[in-house]
């Protein structure tokens, strides 16, 4: 006798149960996964696979419809490499999953952790809901920072992988740790990877539950660390954060039209403001909001910009326990990442092309940016410089 398989309707329905349940619940929907019998072929048939092609999905139509705009230039790909570039970036999506759940339980008894395929896979899988849902933002390039909101997934991990592969609770939280960052030097591979194999195609689409109090810094391979102590009170910003969104108490994105009036009429060195537009990605605290304006000197351009990501921003707050610092030297610029004022900021520059960007996160909610061509990367500084920062540190509150 055959496996009974339900009919596409109900497979659909259980499929976006499932993925409301694990974002707005997790702490309960964990356990439930936990001891669901189930096979590896089946978490890829059910979850894996139609949520690894959002993502990818959306960024072709979006590429291809909207195109991209950088520096006062809209590029739109080739429908062959957009394609191309799809492909790649959902077969790099399937490949990762598995790559994580092997490594999940490769060092399951490091941590006096069970070691189990299955239940790694259901960890892997499960746990990386939040990043594929939010490729949606791309159909539109321009929300696509709200991608951001996909950090959400390292959340989903440190609350199921405990539960899931049985940690010890005075081993969970390391063990955690140490997935989170291969997790993320393992995306930054692919990533690395996926490049060569889509210009293969043609252009690429782009351009360019816790265990008492953790402290100790971990290292990174490949440079920076990781501040435990950090990182578990990021965790429990983020476990408050869920908990508002489920008994409706999170505090809601800023109205677009407010962060409008955050964005000055004029920038320093003689930029005025040529546009203004604003935008929002959702409501009750899940989604975001976003408000841009573009300015002009001559024929160079400024985009300054500030994102709200709502409830879900905490996250963002292990950008400040992964203590990453990089420099990059080229013979016409430069790009780095560190802290500046205690807040994780970039900052890159061509000399060349008098173009560059400069960006800050504040209060691990709001974004600011400013990118574009300029005289010198002091125009970006001045520009986000501009934003009144104790107005938004007094916004997230």
């Amino acid at each position: 006798m055959t496996d009974f398989v339900p009919p596409p309707a109900s497979r659909h329905s259980g499929l976006i149960d499932r993925v409301k349940a694990i974002l707005i619940t997790p702490k309960t929907e964990w356990p439930v996964i936990d001891a669901e019998p189930t096979t590896i072929a089946q978490i890829y048939k059910s979850h894996v696979l139609p949520l690894a092609a959002i993502g990818p999905v959306a960024s072709l139509i979006g590429s291809t419809v909207f195109g991209y705009s950088i520096f006062g230039i809209t590029y739109r790909p080739s429908v062959v490499g957009a394609v191309g570039s799809a492909v790649v970036a959902y077969i790099f999506a399937l490949v990762g999953v598995y790559l994580l759940a092997l490594i999940i339980d490769y060092l399951a008894p490091n941590f006096g952790a069970t070691k189990n395929r299955t239940q790694a896979f259901k960890v892997a899988a499960y746990g990386w809901t939040a990043a594929w849902v939010v490729g949606i933002f791309g159909l539109i390039p321009a929300l696509s920072v709200l991608g951001l909101l996909g950090l959400y997934s390292l959340y989903l991990v440190y609350l199921g992988l405990p539960v899931v592969m049985k940690a010890p609770a005075d081993k969970a939280v390391s063990y955690v740790a140490v997935v989170i960052v291969v997790a993320i030097v393992l995306s930054f591979i692919l990533s690395l990877l996926a490049v060569p194999l889509a210009r293969v195609f043609g252009p690429p689409m782009g351009i360019g539950a816790t265990a008492g109090v953790v402290g100790g810094t971990m290292n990174v391979p490949g440079g920076g660390s990781v501040d435990l102590g950090k990182m578990q009170a990021a965790a429990a910003k983020m476990e408050a954060a869920t908990a508002n969104m489920q008994n409706g108490q999170a505090k809601p994105p800023a109205a677009p039209a407010v962060l409008q009036t955050l964005l000055p009429a004029s920038l320093p060195g003689g930029f005025t403001r040529t546009s203004i537009e604003s935008a929002s990605a959702g409501a009750g605290g899940l989604g975001g909001s976003n408000a841009k304006g573009e300015y002009a000197s001559g024929d160079q351009i400024v985009r300054l910009e500030v994102t709200d990501m709502g409830a879900l921003g905490g996250l963002a707050a292990l950008g400040g326990a992964m203590n990453i610092e990089s420099s990059k030297q080229t013979a016409t610029g430069y790009d780095k990442t560190g802290k500046v004022d205690g807040r994780l900021t970039t900052e890159k520059w061509d000399s060349v092309g008098k173009a560059g960007t400069y960006n800050t996160i504040v209060a691990d909610r709001f974004m600011v940016e400013a990118s574009g061509t300029a005289p010198s990367i002091d125009v970006f500084k001045a520009a986000v410089g501009s934003v009144s920062i104790p107005q938004l540190e007094a916004m997230a509150k």
